[in-house]
This record gives C-alpha cells, structure tokens and sequence, in this order.
C-alpha cells in the first residue's frame, strides 16, 4: 500500500475526509451451535445480481443503496456483475464467480455436513459507496431482518 506522501494531493485529500463509520457498539455474537447445525447465508458487496434483474445505478453519483435477493439454489452462471467500480480487477470474478461469491463451495461444505444448511436467499449490495449511510441506516438493517426472518445463524461477508 502507499505511503501517504506518495499520493497526489487529489488522493491524500478524498482519503483523509472520506468518512469512516466506526461501530463501538457492535457486539460480537459467539455461536450457539455448532457450524454444522447452522444456516449459513452470503451478503456481498460485490454488485451481484440474477441476469434478468436490473443491474445496479451507474448513474447515482454517491452509489446505489440498494441490494438484490439472490436465491440460493441459482445456478451460478446466471449471476452478473454490474459493480461499476474502475477501483479493482474485475477478471478474477468473471473466471470464477466463487472468488467474492462462493455459493460453490458453501454447497460442497454442505453436502459433506459442515454446514448445516444454506438460507433460501442471499443478498448483494453495490461496494464502494461514497455514502454509505442509507445502507447502515435503511437497507443492511433491512437484509438484517429478512435474515434473521429466514432463520440465518451465520452470515458471510464478502467484499467486491
């Protein structure tokens, strides 16, 4: 990673007044079963979606709040990325969609009873947000719910 003073101005500026959300008060949550009885679901940031449904907003200027629902017996090669970030090397992804999604190999974890059981609905947000405040304040705590509504005991987290 760079130093700091290797940056352009432009850089070392977005950087020091990018605003960072700390979370004090987010309690860690120990499991109360083993993995193997758990349900198991996968939240990305990765601005996934099913083929058919609308792709993420190029145009919001701060980035789409939004989320997709991506059931979790799809066949992987009908999920997309519409994640328009130039931040990042999208061909990883495009190989292998299991690098930030890996619906392939938590179904292999399943069937060999590692994992108890897999949601019936994953999630996908859009990354690299300049604001992120609607999805701490309306959509995450939305997905929260639905999860907790579905029975999930553990949630992964992907990035993009």
């Amino acid at each position: 990673m760079p130093r700091m003073e290797t940056l352009s101005e432009v850089q070392r500026r977005t950087l020091e007044f990018f605003p960072c959300y700390e979370h004090d008060t987010t309690p860690w949550v120990s499991l109360s079963k083993p993995l193997s009885e758990c349900k198991v679901a996968l939240v990305t940031s990765a601005g996934l979606h099913l083929r058919d449904d609308k792709p993420f907003n190029r145009d919001d200027p701060g980035g789409e709040f939004t989320y997709r629902v991506i059931p979790s017996d799809c066949n992987p090669v009908d999920v997309v990325q519409s994640h328009y970030s130039i931040g990042f090397d999208h061909t990883g992804i495009y190989r292998d969609l299991n690098v930030t999604f890996p619906v392939d190999r938590l179904r292999e974890l399943v069937d060999r009873g590692e994992v108890g059981s897999l949601s019936a609905n994953f999630y996908s947000f859009m990354g690299a947000l300049r604001d992120p405040g609607k999805v701490v304040e309306e959509t995450g705590p939305e997905v929260a719910r639905r999860l907790a509504e579905e029975g999930v005991d553990v949630a992964l987290l992907t990035p993009t």
